[in-house]
């Protein structure tokens, strides 16, 4: 049955039915997934029956010993690997678009048919600049892939209202159980622009990130070619020591007349002569 499975989501079927539509016009294929042709194939509902009731930590270890297998083949390895999720839509009326219930993107508004399933929000364009997103309820796939091959090495499916900077030390950690990370270059997007991530992957894997950053709606002041800000008199900033807030350090900048005793901030005479 798991072959049968891969063979579902390799042909990127909907649902069981095109899967059985797709068995019965190749048999072939039924018959190199082990069922006996000269039968007659199992029906739906063993095929659903299968889905509820495998366990989660088969396919888990199955897919443990396959990324070993061929990391002794020396086909991947740690050495640039990168995380990343995607939404999983759950199958309720509540994420059909032509449906017109009221406040069903209400976190209070849980679906009747899928009890598991949270209210998520993901990106709807890969613009950076683009503000576009979109509300579904279901769960959201976790994976963390070899970078050269793009081959996937661990996987870990949540709920939709997880977020992905915090599930991805739990990745890692789990990663490296059987696979070593170390020395490794860690990949992300924004959203993983944590200072515990970064802190982790150089203090215990010994590795180094490459994650753009996270401006989270923060000002975006024009600097100059070495990061110092401008300020309004057109002036670079100097730097004027650290703060310390919540295990985050932040950098100070101050206006270059602060200690100044025989000029001041152009900026402040224009107000005096306005």
């Amino acid at each position: 049955m798991v072959h049968i499975y891969i063979v579902f989501d390799g042909e990127c079927f909907s649902c069981i039915t095109d899967l059985l539509d797709y068995l019965q016009n190749n048999l072939l294929i039924a018959h190199y997934c082990g069922f006996n042709i000269l039968k007659p194939l199992p029906s739906y509902w063993t095929f659903e029956r299968f889905i509820k009731n495998l366990d989660h930590n088969i396919l888990k270890e199955l897919m443990k010993s396959q990324v070993l297998k061929l990391s002794e083949m020396g086909i991947i390895d740690t050495s640039f690997i990168a995380l990343d999720s995607t939404p999983i839509s759950a199958n309720t009326s509540h994420n059909n678009p032509k449906s017109f219930k009221k406040n069903k993107f209400s976190k209070d508004n849980q679906p009747k048919n899928d009890k598991d399933c949270k209210l998520g929000v993901h990106t709807a364009s890969n613009q950076h600049n683009e503000r576009n997103f979109e509300f579904c309820w279901g769960y959201k796939n976790h994976v963390l892939v070899d970078c050269i091959t793009g081959l996937p090495i661990f996987e870990l499916t949540t709920a939709a209202d997880v977020a992905d900077s915090t599930v991805a030390l739990d990745i890692l950690s789990q990663t490296n159980n059987y696979l070593s990370i170390k020395e490794c270059t860690f990949i992300a997007d924004k959203a993983f622009d944590v200072k515990a991530i970064y802190n982790t992957v150089k203090d215990v894997y010994f590795g180094e990130c490459v994650i753009p950053l996270n401006k989270r709606n923060s000002k975006n002041p024009k600097t100059l070619p070495n990061q110092h800000p401008i300020c309004e008199a057109g002036l670079a900033m100097n730097k004027d020591g650290k703060s310390y807030d919540r295990g985050r350090t932040r950098q100070k900048y101050c206006c270059p007349f602060k200690r100044s005793a025989c000029s001041a901030c152009p900026s402040l005479l224009l107000l005096y002569c306005l």
